[in-house]
C-alpha cells in the first residue's frame, strides 16, 4: 500500500506542476496546487499520522488540476460560485477515480475517496469531518493573511466564523496552536469572541 500511495502522490504532483499560477516559497515560485497538496499532505501527518490511504489521497487530490475549471468561467455572484465548487469537485473525484482504478486501489477505496473530495457526507462522515479540519487548517496557517489583505475586517469575521463552524474541537484546538502574525491572531481571536 506504500508503494501506491507513493505512485498516487507522485500522479497528482506530476498533473500540478502543470498549474499556470505561481506562489512564492521561501523566495521560488511554485505551482500553486503542487504546493496546496503537498501542504495538505504535511497537515494532515499532523493532524493524524496514522491517517487512511483513503484520506492521504483525497488531501493531497482535492483540489488536482483546479485551474482547469477557471472560477472566470461561472458568473461573479453566490449562486456561480457554488456552482463552479460544485464542477470542481465533480472533477477532482474523476481524475483521482482514474488513477486509482489504474493501480489497482478497490471500487470502495476509489468510492471513499470520490466521497471525501465530494464533501458528500460532512456533517456525518469521520473521515469527511477530519479532511474539513485539515483544509481549514491549512487555509489558516497558509492562506489567511494573504485573504485578509483582500477583505474588510466584517467579511473576515464572518469567514473566520463560518471556517471554525466547519471544525471540531480538535481542529479548534490545533487552529489555535498555530503561529499567526499578530495582526490575524487579533482579528481570529476577535471573530470568536
Amino acid at each position: 500500500m506504500i508503494d501506491k500511495l507513493k505512485t498516487i502522490f507522485a500522479q497528482i504532483d506530476e498533473v500540478n506542476t502543470q498549474d499556470p499560477n505561481m506562489e512564492a516559497v521561501d523566495g521560488q515560485l511554485i505551482p500553486k496546487e503542487l504546493i496546496y497538496g503537498q501542504r495538505m499532505t504535511d497537515m494532515l501527518q499532523v493532524y493524524e499520522a496514522d491517517a487512511s490511504p483513503e484520506l492521504q489521497i483525497a488531501a493531497r487530490g482535492q483540489h488536482i488540476k483546479r485551474w482547469h475549471i477557471p472560477r472566470s468561467d461561472y458568473p461573479m455572484d453566490r449562486k456561480g460560485y457554488l456552482k463552479w465548487r460544485t464542477m470542481l469537485k465533480i472533477y477532482h473525484g474523476e481524475l483521482l477515480s482514474e488513477m486509482m482504478e489504474k493501480q489497482g486501489f478497490s471500487s470502495d477505496s476509489i468510492d471513499k475517496v470520490v466521497e471525501l473530495v465530494n464533501k458528500k457526507k460532512l456533517k456525518t462522515d469521520d473521515e469527511s469531518k477530519k479532511l474539513e479540519d485539515v483544509v481549514c487548517l491549512v487555509f489558516l496557517k497558509y492562506y489567511f493573511h494573504a485573504f485578509g489583505a483582500k477583505h474588510d475586517e466584517a467579511k473576515l469575521i464572518d469567514i473566520v466564523q463560518k471556517t471554525w463552524g466547519k471544525m471540531t474541537e480538535k481542529g479548534h484546538a490545533m487552529a489555535l496552536e498555530l503561529d499567526y502574525l499578530d495582526e490575524d491572531l487579533a482579528l481570529i481571536q476577535k471573530a470568536l469572541a
